[in-house]
């Protein structure tokens, strides 16, 4: 039996705007879907930052269904790191048992680590421009923002090894 997997990874800039999102196999075609499991989780993340004194790893943000749970981690900067893990994995039926008891949220720390570590990496590039993702002052919400999804191919490659490579309770990435 198949292993919890991750199925997206999304980077979300301070302003509550997409930088980055990748899907893993076999959500691949499911971009509708995890945009918006994204941008649930956002409301999450405002009330945990109103509700407590912060940490990094906020764990699990919520269970989306009996398959899926979102998890988030938030950077410094105030950028957003969000794991959408399918519990049951790629190649599994129904679990004997809940599956969302089984995962710790400490088994994403490496992962989440790993993308901050890209992230910061990505910051460190003199060819990178952070300003190009950040939307204007005055952008409505549904409008086309004028911010631009981060392209960096090593960035991009770091984030798919990361999900890739992912296994829960896993060694440092």
């Amino acid at each position: 039996m198949a292993g919890p997997r991750i199925a997206c990874i999304g980077v979300i800039g301070k302003a509550d705007n997409p930088l980055h999102i990748s899907l893993f196999p076999p959500y691949t075609d499911a971009t509708i879907e995890f945009s918006f499991l994204l941008n649930s989780c956002l409301d999450i993340f405002e009330i945990r930052c109103k509700q407590t004194s912060i940490d990094q790893d906020l764990g699990l943000l919520h269970a989306v269904d009996e398959r899926l749970a979102a998890y988030g981690w938030l950077t410094t900067t105030g950028v957003k790191l969000l794991i959408i893990v399918d519990l049951f994995g790629q190649d599994a039926g129904v679990p004997a048992g809940p599956a969302v008891s089984g995962l710790r949220d400490s088994d994403l720390k490496p992962a989440f680590r790993a993308l901050q570590s890209a992230y910061i990496q990505l910051l460190q590039n003199p060819f990178y421009l952070p300003d190009d993702h950040t939307p204007l002052p005055g952008t409505t919400i549904g409008l086309p923002s004028t911010s631009q999804p981060i392209s960096n191919p090593g960035f991009i490659a770091d984030v798919q090894r990361i999900g890739n490579q992912w296994a829960p309770g896993g060694a440092a990435m």
